[in-house]
C-alpha cells in the first residue's frame, strides 16, 4: 500500500476496534479519524457514504462501510 487506509471511528464502536485491531496486527499502515472529537472527519464520512456510519474505512480508491462483513473483501484487497 502506497499509503495509509483512512478509518473513520468513533471510541465505542467495537466494530472500529475491532478493524484497527486487525491492521495492527497484520502491520497495515492506518490513520485513524475519530467522528467524536472532530465533526469535520463526521462530515467526510457523510460526503463519501451519504451516511453517519463508522467504521467507514477508505482503501486507495474503495470506500467500505462496516468492517466485520467487508473483512473478506478488504484482506483480498490488501494481499495485492
Amino acid at each position: 500500500m502506497k499509503e495509509p487506509i483512512k478509518i473513520y471511528s468513533i471510541p465505542t464502536c467495537s466494530d472500529c476496534n475491532y478493524a484497527k485491531r486487525y491492521f495492527k496486527e497484520h502491520g497495515i499502515a492506518y490513520i485513524d479519524y475519530n467522528c467524536e472529537e472532530n465533526v469535520k472527519y463526521a462530515e467526510e464520512v457523510w460526503n463519501l457514504t451519504g451516511k453517519q456510519v463508522v467504521p467507514t474505512i477508505v482503501i486507495g480508491d474503495k470506500v467500505f462501510v462496516g468492517f466485520a462483513e467487508n473483512l473478506s473483501e478488504i484482506s483480498e484487497l490488501l494481499s495485492t
